[in-house]
């Protein structure tokens, strides 16, 4: 009878305080799969809320109809983040389903992942945006659907947004970036990579105006000109900084661009105006920068190389300079001498 007691109490407190501690390591899926083999675990499982925050259905068949299904679960009724990247089949009537059906349970919604998902137009992200005024994080990567009046909705609906990723959205302009502006003023990640339809005067408006922006991403973007890139200046938070292919930027642009003290990563990959000038400006002034890209820059020399090793030679762990041919001394034996704690020599293959 004793050894009954003892395994009765093993399955009854030993097993679920363990289950408890492993959960929180596991994946959703291989959640749910536990929650399968048998209705004591099922229970353990289910009485813990904070393993049922999110919902991941990334890359998965069948998804409207999966996450429709997720948020009519108890479990489910304080969800905090969704992740719904590259779902193919998630399409404008799936949305409009969870507003008419889930609106409940999408308040307290914080982080939204809508990246790849084609299928969804300005008419789906009204009707996301619409049920969760709490959001804090939206992406919507690679959306050419979406247009200036689906962030007119988001702006509207969702007062609290601190993280906002259009990376690839080709028909947004402007307008999009003013209605940020104005209603985004704690904003401190934007992602703006391959939005062609923008130009200074909306850039300019977002610099002028989101002045807690840590992050900002400009990939890609060539049609900028050195004017706005020296507002960037007025970034005091900024950390990262993304200027892949700015064929405009000069050096007297990163000259100020280097008035961002705390910057901690930028990408100056095929910013082909830029030389030993700009370079030394980010060395003297950015002295706790860890990440920098030179790479296909030909005007800049060993001179730049020497500054940054002489201010950033404790911080720097990737550097590129791939391509830049005016760097002699540009081997991985030769960079290790300047800076000690190199770790990545390529960033683009």
């Amino acid at each position: 009878m004793e050894g009954e007691g003892e395994t009765s109490t093993w399955n009854k407190e030993t097993v679920p305080k363990v289950i408890k501690i492993v959960s929180t390591r596991l994946s959703q899926r291989d959640l749910i799969s536990l929650l399968l083999v048998n209705p004591c675990l099922h229970r353990t499982l289910i009485s813990c809320p904070s393993l049922w925050l999110g919902i991941d259905l990334r890359e998965m068949n069948n998804t409207g109809d999966r996450l429709i299904a997720a948020l009519s679960l108890p479990r489910y009724q304080h969800v905090k983040q969704i992740n719904l990247e590259f779902a193919q089949d998630m399409d404008d009537t799936h949305l409009e389903v969870l507003r008419n059906e889930c609106l409940d349970s999408l308040q307290g919604l914080e982080s939204l992942n809508l990246n790849g998902c084609q299928k969804i137009s300005d008419k789906g992200i009204e009707a996301i945006t619409c049920c969760c005024p709490k959001l804090k994080v939206f992406s919507i990567y690679w959306n050419v659907r979406a247009t200036d009046i689906g962030v007119k909705h988001l702006v509207k609906n969702c007062k609290h947004l601190v993280d906002l990723n259009l990376s690839g959205c080709k028909n947004l302009s402007d307008k999009s970036l003013q209605l940020v502006a104005d209603n985004y003023q704690e904003l401190e990640s934007l992602n703006l990579t391959r939005c062609v339809k923008m130009t200074d005067s909306g850039l300019q408006q977002v610099l002028v105006k989101c002045s807690f922006l840590r992050s900002l991403n400009l990939y890609a973007l060539s049609s900028f000109t050195d004017e706005v890139y020296k507002k960037i200046s007025l970034l005091s938070l900024l950390r990262f900084l993304d200027l892949c292919g700015a064929q405009n930027l000069s050096d007297e642009g990163l000259s100020c661009i280097a008035k961002c003290r705390k910057l901690l990563s930028l990408n100056l990959t095929w910013c082909v105006r830029v030389t030993d000038v700009g370079v030394i400006a980010i060395a003297e002034g950015c002295t706790s920068i860890e990440f920098l890209s030179l790479f296909g820059i030909v005007g800049v020399t060993d001179k730049c190389i020497r500054a940054l090793s002489k201010f950033c030679s404790n911080t720097i762990t990737t550097l590129d300079v791939n391509g830049c041919i005016g760097i002699k001394r540009r081997s991985r034996d030769d960079l290790l001498k300047l800076f000690p704690h190199l770790t990545c020599f390529k960033v683009h293959s």
